[in-house]
């Protein structure tokens, strides 16, 4: 078997598991329940993980992080404007 499937599955997994968070949170309509550090280490972590994939060249977790980074900038773009919403 080769590893890259297991590595793509994998990703297909968390990825969905993460789109499915974010939807689950934009119907949220005042997101108290979400903490803000959840995102930012999320994001700091991903980069770090982005750097490091680039390093070993591995290209699953390269793709992986990078879209992990970017559910972790739109979670916290939508955390943003629920707050907002909520407080208007």
């Amino acid at each position: 078997m080769n590893p890259d499937i297991v590595g793509w599955t994998a990703s297909a997994i968390l990825l969905a598991t993460l789109t499915r968070q974010i939807i689950t949170q934009w119907r949220d309509k005042d997101a108290k329940g979400v903490s803000r550090w959840l995102f930012a280490g999320q994001m700091a972590a991903s980069v770090g993980f982005i750097v490091y994939s680039w390093m070993l060249d591995n290209w699953v977790f390269i793709v992986t992080n990078s879209l992990i980074l970017l559910t972790a900038v739109i979670g916290q773009v939508m955390l943003v404007v629920r707050r907002r919403q909520a407080g208007a």
